[in-house]
């Protein structure tokens, strides 16, 4: 009987959408490689390793640096449910659907949200999070870096110093941005950051980074509640227990530290594929990958706007990896991705809450941040839309992407 579902026989697509990209053939390979057991000390070397990887790709010194396994939601959801306790004021700068998340675990693990709103496509002003700070006085703050449903990025620099200088401890959501646009966890004063693999790092979902200062481990730790099963003399925290087991941060670090009490059966091929994103990144130099990555999508809204669309958003707080395109009047959007998809086996995305249906997102991330995909993307949707009747410059789109690529090499 023939499979229901023929996964080896799936289309090779270019995916040029919001996320995830296509992975990185060192990455696939990686995880080709044979399980081993997870106190194996070839395996615990493996654990060391990765995590001084992601130190380097975090900008941090911070000892606390590892992996959740899971989605990137998993390592959000594993910071809020052991960062927040009960009845805790958390400030929240919602600039999109990603902001509102944020909002919506605090809320689910009894934390209070204060939130910091904007319009869909702006982003916080530094004055509006010093005030939010002031009036709420907040244990926690909390923000998205990039937001790819609006394709904004929230300036992070000068927040750092804000929740420093008011003992608020910083969380930061860089699903989207880590590894493609800077983010400086220690010079920006970040307590917390995540991130994911899918997205700049050029790997598949499954594997979710996550940094912590020592102050922000220091609050984890005073919830520490080791499970029944492998609880030792240790002492034990006395602030309110964790409400969850599995992305309880206080039993991860202790799995992650040199003690490895056992906390859960590590995802060994996702932890071979995140070594292997870090290590490729790292080669290339994490300045050079910003720089690759602000080039691409310096050419994608460079042929959009030359092809007669309209760009979505500030030039200014623009994702470097994701830009948005307002779809033209009278023109089906699901249509022509789906045109996209068929005839040209390439993949962009719509939006979601306002901008359903108003917006394409054009991703160019991880290794699709390359000259060539951009112009094969960009000549599809020209050859599409116009197919559909909308009015483009044919081949002026191409012209200056190549051109605006030239421009920042």
């Amino acid at each position: 009987m023939p499979p229901i579902f023929p996964v080896l026989d799936m289309p090779q697509r270019l995916l040029m959408g919001a996320g995830p990209c296509n992975v990185h053939p060192r990455v696939l390979r990686a995880m080709a490689c044979d399980v081993i057991g997870q106190m194996d000390p070839e395996m615990t070397a493996c654990m060391d390793e990765t995590a001084e990887l992601y130190r380097q790709v975090f900008r941090t010194r911070n000892r606390h640096t590892l992996l959740i396994d899971g989605t990137a939601r998993a390592a959000i959801e594993a910071a809020l449910v052991s960062l927040v306790t009960p009845g805790m004021k958390v400030v929240v700068l919602r600039i999109g659907r990603f902001g509102l998340l944020l909002a919506e675990i605090i809320e689910r693990v009894g934390g209070i949200v204060c939130p910091v709103d904007v319009p869909w496509g702006e982003v916080v002003s530094t004055e509006a999070v010093r005030a939010a700070i002031e009036q709420h006085k907040p244990g926690l703050l909390v923000s998205v870096h990039g937001d790819t449903s609006t394709t904004t990025a929230q300036p992070l620099a000068e927040i750092g110093t804000l929740c420093r200088d008011n003992n608020v401890l910083f969380y930061v959501d860089a699903t989207a941005t880590l590894g493609g646009m800077p983010l400086e966890v220690d010079a920006w004063g970040i307590d917390v950051a995540t991130g994911g693999l899918q997205k700049c790092l050029g790997g598949p979902p499954g594997s979710a980074p996550i940094t912590m200062s020592e102050r922000a481990v220091e609050a984890i730790m005073a919830r520490r509640h080791d499970e029944a099963g492998i609880r030792s003399a240790a002492p034990q925290g006395e602030g309110p227990v964790i409400r969850s087991n599995y992305f309880d941060l206080a039993m991860i670090i202790n799995y992650w530290s040199a003690e490895r009490i056992n906390h859960h059966t590590e995802a060994t091929s996702m932890l071979y594929a995140a070594r292997e994103a870090a290590q490729v990144a790292l080669e290339e130099g994490m300045d050079a990958r910003f720089a690759r990555h602000a080039r691409a999508g310096a050419a994608v809204v460079a042929g959009i706007r030359a092809m007669g669309l309209r760009v979505y958003g500030d030039d200014s707080t623009r994702m470097s990896n994701v830009t948005g395109v307002w779809v033209p009047e009278g023109c089906d959007p699901n249509r022509v991705r789906s045109l996209l998809r068929t005839e040209f086996e390439i993949e962009i995305v719509s939006s979601f809450g306002p901008l359903t249906g108003k917006i394409w997102r054009i991703g160019a991330m991880g290794v699709n941040a390359a000259k060539h995909k951009i112009l094969l993307t960009l000549a599809a949707l020209e050859a599409v839309l116009a197919g559909e009747g909308v009015e483009v410059v044919r081949g002026a789109g191409i012209d200056a992407a190549r051109a605006a690529w030239e421009a920042h090499s």
